[in-house]
């Protein structure tokens, strides 16, 4: 798979993402957040909570595939990204650490996936 396609896969799998958590009353704050640590792929609106989502595609994958693809350094590099997000948008609510997997068998929402113990 060729750079620019995988690149155009993550998208669509943001998008499926995004469209998902929207349909379950979500609102959308910001796709693919660039910080020098990183980025985080949707910081999306639950009410009070804020939640930064990590999306993992796994077409070939079954039901948890995606979430453990969130390893330990990609949590701390999340949370990283989190933090340059919140000085630059100050949040005084709840915050959040949430994954969305996409695989064979369907799309997945794991809220609270991990903690941010360094807050």
């Amino acid at each position: 798979m060729t750079d620019k396609t995988a690149y155009f896969k993550g998208l669509a799998g943001e998008d499926a993402a995004a469209g998902f958590l929207g349909a379950k009353g979500m609102v959308l704050l910001h796709q693919r957040y660039h910080s020098p640590f990183g980025e985080i792929d949707l910081v999306m609106q639950d009410g009070d909570v804020l939640a930064f989502v990590e999306v993992k595609s796994r077409p070939d994958g079954r039901v948890h595939s995606g979430e453990y693809a969130v390893s330990p350094g990609k949590q701390r590099r999340i949370i990283q990204t989190a933090r340059c997000y919140l000085a630059e948008n100050p949040w005084t609510g709840v915050i959040r650490f949430d994954v969305v997997e996409l695989t064979l068998d369907g799309i997945r929402h794991l809220p609270n996936a991990f903690e941010g113990r360094e807050w």
